[in-house]
C-alpha cells in the first residue's frame, strides 16, 4: 500500500501488491530469456539509443504529474521534485548519446594478431532503490543499465514505488522489450533479499544504509556478481574566514536541509572558522526561520520543507535527539499547531523542523551517525588543518563541501577531503557525466558518467591470427619434431 503525509495524516494513494518468492523467480527467468535471446542485448547500439531518447522525451512530457505523485509518496516540497525530475531526462539523453559515441578499441598484441576488445552486457541485474528520490535514483541506476544491454529489475522502496512504476510503463511504450526492464515492489527482507541472491543476477547495484549494504555484500559476493553500493554518508561543510558570508549562508542551508536533510550527502556537519563563526551563526540562524516559518502544505509551491518520509522516521530523530547532549539553537522538535504560510495542520504529517545544535562532541551520535532528518551540529575550528581533521573525522566519507575564496586552499582542502564528491562554493551538484559515489563506509563504486557504463559491461577480447597459413604452419606447431623458435603465448 503506497501511503501519502502530504494531505492528511495517512492517505491511501493507491494498493500496491508485494512480489512473492514466486514472483521474483518468474521475472528473474523472463528477463533471462529476453537476454539470451538478445532482444536487447544484441540490438544495434544506435537503435538502443534511439529508444533510450524517445523515452528521455515522453518522462520529459510527464514531469509536473510524476512530480506531485513524488511530493503525495514522500512528502517533500513539491518546488523540489518538479525542480529534480526536470534534469531527469539529461541521464537517458546522456547513455544515449554515450552508445553513439562509445568504441571499442583494439589492444597492441604483439604478432601477426588483431586483439579487438568490445564491452558486452553482463545479463541480468538487481537494482535496490530508496525512498528519499525515488525515481532520480531509479533513473541514475536503469540509464546506464540499459544502454550497455542488460535486463534491469527494479525493486524500489516500499515507501515510496508509484513513480518507478509508472516510469517503467514509459519505457514500455519507448521501446524497451518485455522482460527488459521490470519493477517489483516489495519488502527488503522477501522481495530484496530473493532478488539479490539469485544465482543468475550478475550485478546488484543499491542505494541503502551501511548496514544494509554489508548485509547485500555477503549475499552477492557469494555469487560471484558485480556490487555497486551507495550508502551512507555525514557530509562536513567547512567554511573558511575568507568565504563570501551570504553564499555561504544560503549554500550551507541548502546542503543541510533540502529533501528535509533525507540525503546521503545531506550536510549534517557544519564547521565554521571562528574568525566569522558569531556573524555565520547569526544570519545562518535567522535563514534557518525563515525556512521554518514557511514550512506548509508540501503541494503548495511556496512550501519552504515538506516531512520526512514517515513517523517512524520522525521518532527516530527525536530518539537521537533526546539522547544528545548538544544545545539545541533552533528547532529539536515536531512541529505542531497550524502554518503561518497557509494554515496546514502540522498534525497531519510527519514534519521536523530545520534544526541546529551546538557544543557536540566528535563522539556523540549526532555527529558520527546518520539522522536522515533537517539536523545539523555545528562547530567551530581555528586553522585550516584542525577543519580538515574534524571534516574527516567520520567513518562515512561520500560528499563534502568547502567554502572559501581562496582558490590554492579549495584545491588543497579537496585533496585531504575523505570523500568521494567534494564541492567548492556550491553543494549537492550532480550530473550524468560526473562520477558519484562514497570512501570509506559509504560505499562502493560509482554512479553516472562513463565508470556506470563501464560497470553494467564485461570486456569481451577477440584475437585473430592474421597471418597467411603458411606461416602459421610453420611458427605455430608447437609440437613439431623441430621444435626450436616456436611461440608460446
Amino acid at each position: 500500500m503506497a501511503l501519502s503525509y502530504a494531505r492528511g495524516l495517512i492517505i491511501q494513494l493507491s494498493r500496491v501488491a508485494a512480489a512473492s518468492t514466486e514472483d521474483v523467480n518468474e521475472t528473474i527467468k523472463h528477463a533471462q530469456i529476453a537476454h539470451e535471446t538478445g532482444v536487447w542485448s544484441k540490438m544495434p547500439a544506435v537503435t538502443r539509443s534511439k529508444v533510450l531518447s524517445k523515452l528521455a522525451r515522453i518522462l520529459e512530457s510527464r514531469i509536473q504529474e510524476i512530480a506531485e505523485i513524488e511530493t503525495r509518496q514522500t512528502g517533500r516540497a513539491l518546488r523540489e521534485m518538479k525542480a529534480q525530475l526536470g534534469r531527469l531526462p539529461d541521464w537517458l539523453d546522456y547513455y544515449a548519446a554515450l552508445l553513439r559515441t562509445n568504441h571499442a578499441y583494439v589492444a597492441p598484441t604483439q604478432g601477426k594478431l588483431i586483439n579487438y576488445v568490445q564491452r558486452v552486457p553482463l545479463g541480468v541485474v538487481a537494482q535496490i532503490t530508496p525512498f528519499n528520490h525515488p525515481l532520480l535514483i531509479a533513473v541514475k541506476k536503469i540509464a546506464p543499465a540499459l544502454a550497455a544491454g542488460n535486463c534491469v529489475i527494479v525493486k524500489p522502496s516500499e515507501l515510496a514505488p508509484i513513480s518507478v512504476l509508472e516510469f517503467a510503463k514509459m519505457a514500455e511504450s519507448a521501446g524497451v522489450p518485455p522482460g527488459v526492464l521490470s519493477v517489483l515492489p516489495g519488502f527488503g527482507p522477501t522481495t530484496g533479499k530473493t532478488l539479490v541472491s539469485h544465482p543468475l543476477i550478475r550485478k546488484v547495484d543499491i542505494t541503502a544504509g551501511t548496514a544494509t549494504g554489508r548485509a547485500i555484500g555477503s549475499i552477492v559476493g557469494a555469487n560471484l556478481a558485480s556490487y555497486t553500493a551507495e550508502l551512507g554518508g555525514k557530509a562536513p561543510i567547512v567554511v573558511f574566514n575568507d568565504a563570501d558570508l551570504d553564499s555561504a549562508v544560503n549554500g550551507a542551508a541548502f546542503a543541510c536541509f533540502v529533501a528535509s536533510g533525507q540525503t546521503c550527502v545531506s550536510g549534517t556537519r557544519l564547521i565554521v572558522q571562528d574568525g566569522i563563526y558569531l556573524t555565520f551563526m547569526a544570519k545562518f540562524l535567522e535563514k534557518v526561520e525563515g525556512i521554518r516559518a514557511r514550512m506548509g502544505d508540501p503541494l503548495n509551491p511556496k512550501s519552504t520543507m515538506g516531512t520526512v518520509i514517515s513517523m517512524r522516521q520522525l521518532e527516530k530523530i527525536e530518539a537521537m535527539m533526546s539522547r544528545s547532549k548538544g544545545a539545541v539553537l533552533a528547532g529539536g522538535k515536531r512541529l505542531e499547531g497550524k502554518s503561518e504560510l497557509d494554515g496546514y495542520d502540522f498534525s497531519k504529517g510527519a514534519f521536523f523542523p530545520p534544526t541546529v545544535v551546538a557544543d557536540v562532541g566528535v563522539e556523540d551520535e549526532l555527529w558520527q551517525e546518520e539522522v536522515f532528518g533537517p539536523v545539523v551540529v555545528v562547530k567551530n575550528f581555528q586553522t585550516e588543518d584542525e577543519g580538515v581533521r574534524l571534516a574527516n573525522n567520520c567513518k562515512y566519507g561520500l560528499g563534502a563541501g568547502i567554502w572559501t575564496q581562496d582558490l590554492s586552499r579549495a584545491h588543497r582542502v579537496s585533496a585531504e577531503m575523505e570523500a568521494g564528491l567534494t564541492w567548492v562554493n556550491t553543494h549537492h551538484r550532480n550530473d550524468p557525466s560526473s562520477p558519484w559515489g562514497g570512501m570509506k563506509e559509504s560505499g562502493i563504486g560509482r554512479e553516472n558518467g562513463l565508470e556506470a557504463f563501464a560497470a553494467y559491461t564485461q570486456s569481451k577480447s577477440t584475437i585473430v591470427n592474421i597471418a597467411s597459413a603458411e606461416e602459421t604452419r610453420e611458427v605455430d606447431d608447437w609440437f613439431a619434431e623441430t621444435s626450436e623458435g616456436k611461440r608460446y603465448g
